[in-house]
């Protein structure tokens, strides 16, 4: 794992980002503390898809009525 400070950063960017590509690590710091990392992208490797609780989940009638007592805390 490499580390580097903001400047050379901004001027090596191309550079970074084809060691990155290649699988390296990259630290970047400010003032010697390390502020973010450079790490190579991954793609999701499957496509997430809903459903899966369809007819599972009930919602109650009375779901959307407030009781009368925990009303009064919002009006005093």
């Amino acid at each position: 794992m490499q580390i580097i400070n903001t400047h050379q950063a901004k001027t090596y960017l191309s550079k970074l980002l084809q060691e990155v590509a290649n699988g390296q690590e990259i630290i970047i710091g400010k003032a010697g503390t390390p502020v973010a990392k450079l790490i190579p992208y991954v793609s999701p490797t499957k496509i997430r898809v809903g459903g899966q609780l369809a007819g599972k989940i009930k919602i109650a009638k009375d779901f959307d009525k407030l009781p009368a007592k925990f009303m009064e805390y919002f009006t005093k």
